[in-house]
């Protein structure tokens, strides 16, 4: 059995398995991918590198919901 690692989404602790990828992390959070902005480890991750982005211990994720109005 493998061992969760811990990692921070918006400044709280949060635990995933070793080597979940960024999208399957925001599906287990129940986030539609379609309208989020994700900050991985203080850099803006535009959406063409989030398929291979494996989370890891102590990242630090900000993930931000894109809203439409006017």
């Amino acid at each position: 059995m493998m061992e969760s690692i811990e990692l921070q989404v918006n400044g709280e602790v949060r635990t995933c398995l070793p080597q979940t990828s960024l999208p399957q992390l925001l599906a287990e959070m129940g986030l539609n991918p379609r309208l989020l902005a994700v900050e991985y480890n203080g850099e803006i991750l535009h959406r063409q590198f989030w398929d291979e982005t494996e989370i890891k211990t102590n990242d630090r994720l900000e993930i931000v919901t894109i809203v439409g109005g006017g």
